[in-house]
């Protein structure tokens, strides 16, 4: 059974949620923060990158860093923008991209769950960004951004929410300049939050769908904590961190293509015969061409689109990591052609959510890259049946949208 609960959030004024509410932190780089806030004073970024505040030869992990965005996020409070909820509630966030509604219940889930695999994971996390995390929520004695959580439905769950959103005013609602549009509800009745609560705790596991190196930092936060007041007894708020759980049916994940840089010793002939030993190679149908099924891929080289099929045997089907179209690629094309044994760390390759279409992909191979490929998307039922055999994914295998944008829920830890 998993624990999630209401809490008091530090959210902005309705007047100025459109004005702080920023996408998160690990969908852009520094410079595109800093071109994104320009002129935007209360954007959440300069507590999230708090680095575009500072000189750019400051590196993004220093300490200053840190305290900047400490700074900032209580000038925010100081000034107003941001205030705290006098008792705790759930919140319900629908965000709809394209006509497709997504809506979830903002909460806090705990470290144990997560501990104990009740909160089940399928990515590995990297050191140095788990730490940068760590040092950010520490700093800033919250959970800034949400982690973004599924799980398999609750019938009472969806009760409760239409219910209330039928019943009450949004207190935010707004488009965001992606376009996608934010609407926020807050449930502040006591004894439906009290329904909610039991509701998660009968439904079962959840499952991270985007935001590991977040959740694991806020974890480890909250066990430094646990360590430097060794009498907690367990309700105090760092023992739990900032998420939003969606149901399972009204996730999409988007494809996440691979672009490599150069063809290493290999001409474009020795390529397209070496795929044929695993891949059935053949002119793509259309241009730009996006896989359609499974175990298809797209192959753009010297500006030509391929359709490549995975041969039978090439993979284990039973095996839900290996059965993977990343998996596929890696082990049979990526990995034995190229060389790249470590996509998350090999600078020869790089990766293009679909979010940017396929035409970031042609753009790239007539800039900084040779070769592209498309990738089907993998599913939730996949991501799920992994993490339930307590596997992990390759990285960079699922890529979900809309972002769960941040700023307008803050889960103060003291």
């Amino acid at each position: 059974m998993a624990v999630f609960l209401p809490f008091r959030a530090v959210r902005p004024g309705p007047a100025y949620a459109f004005d702080v509410a920023a996408l998160p932190y690990d969908v852009m780089n520094s410079e595109e923060a800093r071109a994104l806030a320009a002129d935007k004073p209360l954007s959440f970024l300069h507590v999230d990158k708090a680095e575009i505040d500072l000189p750019r030869d400051v590196d993004p992990y220093d300490r200053r860093v840190y305290e900047t965005a400490r700074d900032n996020l209580r000038k925010l409070q100081r000034d107003g923008i941001l205030a705290q909820d006098d008792t705790p509630c759930f919140y319900i966030y629908r965000q709809i991209m394209n006509g497709r509604a997504q809506t979830g219940l903002v909460g806090c889930a705990s470290i144990d769950d997560y501990l104990n695999d009740v909160i089940k994971k399928h990515e590995f996390t990297r050191a140095d960004k788990e730490e940068d995390r760590v040092n950010h929520v520490d700093f800033c004695d919250a959970n800034t951004g949400p982690i973004f959580l599924a799980y398999r439905g609750s019938d009472t769950v969806q009760r409760l929410v239409a219910a209330w959103q039928n019943s009450h005013d949004p207190v935010y609602d707004f488009v965001s300049a992606d376009g996608i549009g934010n609407t926020v509800w807050v449930i502040d009745d006591a004894a439906v939050c009290a329904e909610l609560q039991q509701a998660f705790a009968d439904a079962g596991c959840l499952y991270i769908a985007d935001g590991h190196h977040r959740c694991a930092s806020a974890v480890r936060v909250g066990k430094k904590r646990r360590a430097q007041f060794p009498d907690y007894d367990g309700s105090e708020a760092f023992n739990y961190f900032l998420a939003v759980a969606f149901p399972k049916d009204e996730l999409a994940i988007m494809d996440y293509n691979r672009v490599i840089r150069d063809l290493g010793d290999m001409t474009p002939e020795t390529l397209l015969q070496k795929l044929g030993g695993a891949f059935t190679v053949e002119p793509a149908p259309f241009a730009p061409y996006r896989p359609e099924a499974r175990h298809t891929f797209g192959l753009l080289l010297d500006g030509k689109w391929y359709k490549l099929t995975a041969k039978a045997g090439t993979f284990d089907e039973a095996d839900p990591v290996a059965s993977l179209d990343v998996s596929i690629l890696q082990s049979n094309c990526i990995a034995p052609l190229f060389g790249i044994e470590d996509p998350r760390t090999d600078k020869r390759i790089d990766f293009v959510g679909g979010i940017r279409g396929l035409g970031e992909l042609e753009r790239r191979c007539q800039s900084d890259m040779r070769l592209a490929f498309s990738m089907y998307p993998t599913s939730l039922e996949e991501l799920m049946a992994i993490a339930d055999a307590g596997r992990v994914m390759p990285p960079k295998s699922t890529w979900f949208e809309p972002k769960l944008l941040s700023g307008l829920f803050i889960h103060p830890l003291s």
